[in-house]
């Protein structure tokens, strides 16, 4: 939570019980959804609190039990629990080499509002698997998502994989710590006159 508010003061995050586990689900400001499952329990089963009442309940109340605040809406629709396909695993320590590359040319073209969306859009890494995998291009925004979350952890010579996931839909990069997960298609609303 220290690394969602870090990024955006006023990030909502979305709770949802599943078993013995809690999933919590973060908007960054890379237009990229952070996610981590941890052990618990949560009443209700599926609520969205401010960052920051949710990050100051865990750290000052120090209790089994944390009341995060007053709920409120999820701005956005989340990817689907279920129908990912694994695609491959990259090694994090080269995710880390392009990510530093992608912040050195972010730094020298920045303007007021921080890189241009083409830079952030810009395909850094396409994977394909074998098989039924599709191949998945990953863009700048979801690299900087992963480390500005401090998902990759140490990327030393043992820093693993990363496992690139996807549906239809979405392109999912599990790490060590988390995962980030970004529309690969942009979905349409049909109207009918």
């Amino acid at each position: 939570m220290a690394r969602v508010v870090r990024l955006d003061q006023a990030a909502p995050v979305r709770l949802r019980a599943g078993g013995d586990t809690v999933t919590a689900w973060a908007g960054t400001p890379f237009d990229v959804l952070a996610t981590r499952t941890v052990h618990g329990a949560l009443e209700p089963a599926d609520v969205t609190v401010p960052a920051t009442g949710l990050l100051t309940a865990l750290t000052v109340e120090r209790a089994d039990t944390v009341d995060p605040g007053m709920g409120g809406l999820w701005p956005g629709e989340l990817p689907p629990d279920e129908g990912w396909t694994p695609v491959d695993d990259v090694p994090a320590a080269e995710l880390e080499r392009l990510t530093e590359r992608g912040l050195t040319v972010a730094r020298e073209s920045a303007g007021p509002h921080g890189p241009p969306a083409s830079l952030l859009d810009q395909t850094v890494l396409t994977v394909t698997g074998t098989g039924a995998a599709p191949a998945v291009k990953v863009p700048l925004r979801c690299l900087f998502a992963l480390s500005g979350m401090g998902f990759l952890g140490d990327t030393g010579p043992d820093a693993g994989v990363v496992r690139v996931s996807a549906t239809g839909a979405w392109l999912r990069l599990d790490a060590r710590y988390g995962a980030v997960v970004r529309r690969r298609l942009t979905t349409l609303p049909l109207l009918v006159g």
